[in-house]
């Protein structure tokens, strides 16, 4: 997250460490760098500046796991 803690993160345009810090924050245990960034070089949504909008990218991961968007 922002190394200044007064600053708040946009959700819709984070950079990848932020990214998995903030989904590690919300409970997720697997999740790593290499990870989204494995995802992002299989069509994960990322925005044109290289950041992830968060809701994108989760609502990517759920259509992947239940077999949409192949």
């Amino acid at each position: 997250m922002p190394e200044n803690s007064r600053q708040r993160a946009d959700a819709r345009a984070l950079k990848v460490a932020d990214l998995v810090a903030a989904l590690k924050a919300a409970g997720s245990r697997t999740i790593t760098e290499e990870t989204v960034a494995a995802d992002l070089a299989d069509g994960a949504p990322s925005n044109p500046d290289g950041t992830v909008d968060m809701l994108k990218y989760a609502a990517w991961i759920l259509m992947k796991e239940n077999g949409h968007g192949d």
